[in-house]
C-alpha cells in the first residue's frame, strides 16, 4: 500500500523480531490492561493496539507495516479488531507481532457473538389433559417444552434451516446436507477430506453451514459429491476402506454443525503441490497448484485465495485471484473446469519476501492454499449491458474468470472492453491471447495504455487519469446499464474510482 523505507521490509521485520531485543518496552514482563490504561498509548511514539483481547505495543512495527503508519494510527488506543478484521483478519498478527504482546485486556472487549440464524420449525400439539407442547428441531435435536393450560401460541419463525444425515451400506457412507437452497451448485460448497477429517462446509453469501467431524473409520481419498439444485440437496459420498459398519460417523469438531457468518469461522488450509511453473513475461509466472485428492473446491469468479508460507519460522500469507490456464477462444459452452488445478499469475518481485520464496518452490514442493474468499456476485454482470474492466499490471488477474464468464454465459451484454494499464510492452499480461480474443468476438475491445513506453510504441500512453478514460468509458447506448470493474495497485484503485 505504501513505499517502506530501505531496511524496512518484512525480512527485515522478521530478523528485528528473532533479534531478543524488548519491543514492548516491558523488558519481558506481561501485564493486565485497563481500558482507560490503553487509550493513554494513543502516539505513534507510543502506540498500543488491542486485537481480540491481547494487547500489542505496535510502536516499533510502525515504520513496517505494508499498509502505512496512518492505517495503524485508527486503533491507537483502542480495540482495532473491527478494524483489523475489516482490512486483513488473514494475517497471522500472533506470530508477526508475538515480541509485541503487552499482555491482555482485563475486561474483555469483544462482543458476544452473534445468535445462530435458524430455521426453527414449531409444532404445535394439543394433549388430552390441557398442555401444549411445542417442540422445536434445531439442526437435528428435538427439544420440547411443556406450556401452561389454555396457552395457545401461533408463531411461525422464517429462516434459513441447514441440517445433516448421513446413512452406509457396505461399501459406501454418505452425508446429506439439506439447505433448502434452490440456486445450490458446485461453487458453494467445499469438501475436504484427508487422514479421517472430513470437512464439509456449504456458502450461503455471508454466512456458511459446517460438517466437520474425526470419522469413526478411515475411507479413500476419493470423494464424491452430488448436488441437487433444485431441491438444495448436497450429498458427500466416502468410500469405506473396510467393509464394517460403523457405529457413528465420528467425533465432532468444535464448529461442527453450525450455521455462522464466514468472518466468524475462520479461513482452512489444505497443502497443494506444485506441478508446473511457466513463464508469462519477464517477471511473472503462471503457477499450477493441485489440489490433494479427497478436495471439492471450484474457486468462484471473482474471488480470490490465500497463500500461506512458512518464511524464517513466521507464517505470511498474501491473497491473489486465481485465474484460468489460458484465455478460451471456443464460445460454444461453458468451459469445463476439471476441479483439480488451481492457477495463479503472480508478478516476482526482486526484494519481495513471499513472491521470491514462491519462485524458489520446486515442482513436487506443497504450499498452503485457503478457502475462497470475496464479495463479488456474478448476477451484477447478468444484468448489465456494458462490462467496462480496468486493470492495472497484475490487477488483471480477477479480470481473466470475469471475461471468460462474460462472453461465454451472458447473452445480454452488447459491449465487453479492458482498458489494460502497464508501464512497458514487456509488462502486457497474455497480450497476444487478448488480440485474438477481440477478433474472435465482436463484443470485446480491448485498449492498451503504457506508462512508459519506448519511442516505437504507437498506442496511447499515460497514467490513468479522467481525461484519458473518457476517451474509452463510453456506454453502447445512452441508457445502457454499465458494470465497472477496477483492479490494480491502491493509487491505480483510488484513482479509477475517483
Amino acid at each position: 500500500q505504501v513505499p517502506l523505507k530501505p531496511g524496512r521490509s518484512l525480512m527485515d521485520w522478521i530478523r528485528l523480531t528473532k533479534s531478543g531485543k524488548d519491543l514492548t518496552g516491558l523488558k519481558g514482563r506481561l501485564i493486565e490492561v485497563t481500558e482507560d490504561e490503553l487509550s493513554k498509548h494513543n502516539k505513534k511514539e507510543d502506540c498500543w493496539i488491542c486485537i481480540r483481547g491481547f494487547v500489542y505495543n505496535v510502536t516499533p512495527y510502525m515504520e513496517y507495516h505494508p499498509g502505512g503508519e496512518d492505517e495503524l494510527m485508527k486503533a491507537a488506543g483502542t480495540d482495532g479488531t473491527d478494524l483489523f478484521d475489516q482490512v486483513h483478519r488473514w494475517v497471522n498478527y500472533e506470530s508477526m507481532l508475538k515480541e509485541c504482546l503487552v499482555g491482555r485486556m482485563a475486561v474483555k472487549p469483544i462482543a458476544a457473538p452473534k445468535g445462530e440464524l435458524l430455521h426453527i420449525l414449531i409444532f404445535l400439539q394439543q394433549i388430552p389433559d390441557g398442555e401444549t407442547v411445542v417442540s422445536a428441531r434445531r439442526l437435528g435435536v428435538k427439544y420440547v417444552f411443556i406450556c401452561p393450560k389454555k396457552v395457545y401460541i401461533f408463531f411461525f419463525i422464517v429462516f434459513l434451516f441447514y441440517s445433516y444425515d448421513w446413512f452406509q451400506t457396505d461399501s459406501l457412507v454418505t452425508i446429506v446436507i439439506y439447505t433448502k437452497q434452490k440456486d445450490m451448485n458446485a461453487e458453494l460448497v467445499i469438501v475436504d477430506c484427508q487422514d479421517k477429517r472430513l470437512r464439509g462446509e456449504i456458502i450461503m453469501d455471508d454466512h456458511s453451514y459446517l460438517v466437520e467431524v474425526d470419522l469413526d473409520h478411515a475411507v479413500s481419498e476419493d470423494v464424491a459429491v452430488n448436488i441437487a439444485g433444485k431441491v438444495g440437496k448436497v450429498e458427500i459420498i466416502l468410500s469405506k476402506k473396510d467393509n464394517i459398519h460403523w457405529k457413528t460417523l465420528g467425533q465432532p469438531w468444535e464448529g461442527h454443525n453450525t450455521f455462522i457468518k464466514r468472518t466468524n469461522r475462520g479461513l482452512f488450509y489444505r497443502k497443494c503441490k506444485l506441478v508446473s511453473k511457466t513463464e508469462v513475461t519477464h517477471d511473472t509466472k503462471l503457477f499450477c497448484l493441485m489440489l490433494p485428492k479427497g478436495t471439492h473446491l471450484c474457486v468462484p469468479t471473482g474471488q480470490h485465495v490465500y497463500l500461506k508460507q512458512i518464511i524464517a519460522g513466521t507464517e505470511v500469507v498474501k491473497p491473489y485471484t486465481p485465474v484460468l490456464p489460458f484465455l478460451p477462444l471456443d464460445f460454444q459452452e461453458p468451459p469445463r473446469r476439471d476441479g483439480v488445478h488451481i492457477y495463479l499469475m503472480i508478478k516476482i518481485y526482486s526484494h519481495g519476501l513471499f513472491t521470491q520464496a514462491l519462485d524458489h518452490l520446486q515442482i513436487g514442493d506443497y504450499i498452503f492454499v485457503s478457502n475462497p474468499e470475496g464479495n463479488f456476485k456474478k448476477s451484477q454482470v447478468q444484468t448489465s449491458e456494458d462490462l467496462l474492466l480496468l486493470a492495472g499490471g497484475t490487477g488483471f488477474t480477477p479480470m481473466v474468470k470475469l471475461l471468460n464468464f462474460a462472453l461465454t454465459e451472458v447473452s445480454c451484454l452488447r459491449t465487453v472492453k479492458l482498458i489494460f494499464f502497464n508501464k512497458t510492452e514487456d509488462d502486457i499480461l497474455w497480450r497476444k491471447q487478448l488480440e485474438q480474443l477481440a477478433l474472435k468476438d465482436e463484443r470485446f475491445e480491448v485498449q492498451f495504455i503504457l506508462s512508459q513506453p519506448t519511442k516505437d510504441w504507437v498506442g496511447k500512453q499515460g497514467k490513468i487519469s479522467s481525461s484519458l478514460l473518457s476517451e474509452f468509458v463510453k456506454r453502447s447506448r445512452r441508457d445502457s446499464k454499465v458494470l465497472i470493474c477496477i483492479c490494480g495497485p491502491a493509487p491505480f484503485t483510488e484513482q479509477g474510482v475517483q
